[in-house]
């Protein structure tokens, strides 16, 4: 064999096994394998390293799996399991009377209502108007209709109305609410409803892909796509100051108003988040949005449907987020961050475990705790009773404490939701004639006084005509109820308290101050 049939031989063999190494790359690109876009180069204009060309430029070769961003599947099992929620509001409309020096509630009280201005004519009140207050989302989590929404799309309604993707409407029930964690859970009475499986927010990583389904502006079954941006994000200073457990999964998966309560879900179609907040200066999408994880919605979920409100753990301390002012102002050493103990309460669950000021966590449980938003989001799944194993720095050295954890009472017993029949009273409504001769405007009468109850202690007798209460006037047991119950969902720990003003049947006025505070 001369050297030209070699040369040919070996130019065929090369140029064959060139055309199997192409098919073959190609094949693997069409079974999930990435290839490099837009670059023509040769073996001979790569370095010895594989990793640069001839002239010393960096390449990008795909070696692994592309990600699988098929978004259809997890769509279509999720859509059916989120809701549209519009709340309503009753407003009555006043009389058209103008009003007097006589009207003001100081004059009233002293002198009732002059008789002369009872017997003006007055435009009869129109009939209640019933108006649209609100629009939100709300997430399905069992077939016979339990869903899950924020707290904030669902205040200060009076009827709550449920769509479902089928476009079947059904008026709800509050079961339960927790100010808190924005959280609430409503019933609506259906059965065989498509239910959203629960996933894990715990093994979401950052980075990852996830869905948002909702209802911005009203257009029902919308679902935007984006990533795991951060976790444990706390956004406390946007929310005007109000008490909140905070350690959000932030991503830029786009969300608007309309979506609040809606399903943040992973590829799987699994819940993993309610989209709750979104961080704009206009009100509008601007890049971020925020979600409640699933570690923190499962508990409270799952207490509000059992007792009614939320058995929260109370460690007894306060404290402040390690940062490297604090670091250097108390010397600590071998720590970067973690909880930093101000206070101990007297008996409380971290005084009795041995818990100091100055003390460090660093862990809950075995998991790490870097920030307020961690420490808040693993002291939010335990329940009072509850034992919780404490890692701390003191002094430079690491220590673990057992901690049995109690309730905001300082016990370990469940605490029952709040109702009006702690007031330990019946009310009913006053016959405009009985109104009239006591120169009242409107009222409520206190028709029995029942138990132990709080109206017992505070001195208010069967017969005591209720005409305002914190300076709001009422004019039917509703209403006494609407007062409780706002009071007893306030943030305000120290200042439940009903400031009570009317007048017994013979006309006696008084003043009560009533105590709701546990």
């Amino acid at each position: 064999m001369n050297n030209f049939t070699k040369t040919l031989l070996t130019a065929c063999g090369v140029a064959v096994a060139s055309s199997v190494i192409t098919v073959g790359a190609f094949k693997a690109s069409d079974s999930g394998l990435s290839r490099q876009a837009d670059t023509d180069l040769s073996d001979n204009d790569l370095s010895d390293n594989g990793r640069t060309d001839a002239n010393g430029r960096f390449l990008t070769v795909a070696q692994s799996a592309a990600l699988e961003t098929d978004f259809t599947a997890a769509a279509e099992s999720t859509i059916n399991g989120v809701v549209s929620i519009k709340s309503y509001v009753t407003l009555r409309q006043r009389s058209t009377r103008q009003s007097t020096p006589f009207d003001d509630p100081f004059f009233e009280f002293f002198f009732g209502t002059p008789r002369r201005q009872q017997q003006q004519p007055q435009q009869q009140e129109q009939q209640p108007k019933e108006q649209p207050m609100g629009l939100g989302s709300g997430v399905i989590i069992s077939a016979d209709g339990h869903i899950v929404t924020n707290n904030h799309v669902i205040e200060g309604a009076e009827r709550l109305e449920v769509t479902l993707n089928d476009n079947r409407t059904y008026d709800a029930t509050v079961i339960g609410t927790d100010p808190t964690t924005d959280l609430a859970l409503i019933k609506i009475e259906a059965d065989s409803l498509h239910v959203i499986p629960m996933g894990s927010s715990d093994n979401l990583l950052v980075g990852e892909w996830v869905l948002a389904v909702g209802n911005p502006f009203g257009f029902t079954s919308t679902v935007t796509a984006g990533i795991v941006s951060a976790k444990a994000r706390s956004i406390s200073d946007s929310r005007q100051g109000r008490m909140t457990i905070e350690s959000y999964i932030q991503t830029d998966a786009a969300v608007n108003p309309g979506n609040s309560g809606g399903a943040l879900v992973n590829l799987k179609g699994e819940l993993i988040g309610i989209n709750t907040a979104i961080y704009s200066q206009t009100g509008n999408y601007a890049g971020y949005s925020f979600a409640i994880p699933t570690s923190i919605v499962v508990k409270v979920m799952t207490d509000l449907k059992k007792y009614g409100t939320v058995q929260r753990a109370v460690l007894g301390i306060t404290f402040r987020e390690l940062t490297p002012e604090i670091i250097k102002e108390k010397g600590f050493k071998n720590i970067n961050d973690g909880i930093v103990v101000e206070e101990v309460s007297e008996g409380g669950a971290a005084m009795t475990a041995g818990v100091k000021p100055n003390d460090v966590i660093v862990a809950i449980n075995g998991t790490a705790i870097h920030n307020k938003a961690q420490f808040m989001e693993q002291l939010s799944r335990l329940s009072p009773g509850d034992k919780a194993s404490l890692t701390i720095v003191r002094d430079g050295s690491t220590r673990n404490f057992d901690v049995t954890l109690l309730n905001n009472q300082g016990s370990t017993r469940i605490v029952k939701a709040p109702t009006v029949e702690a007031l330990g009273a019946k009310f009913a409504k006053v016959a405009d004639d009985k109104l009239r001769a006591l120169r009242l405007r409107s009222g409520v009468q206190v028709s029995e006084v029942t138990g132990d109850g709080r109206f017992k202690r505070a001195g208010i007798r069967e017969g005591f005509i209720i005409s305002d209460i914190n300076n709001g006037r009422v004019s039917s047991p509703e209403d006494v109820e609407k007062i409780y119950d706002a009071i007893m969902k306030s943030d305000d720990t120290y200042d439940k308290v009903m400031f009570i003003s009317g007048v017994y049947p013979t006309g006696k006025k008084m003043y009560y101050a009533v105590d709701l505070a546990d």
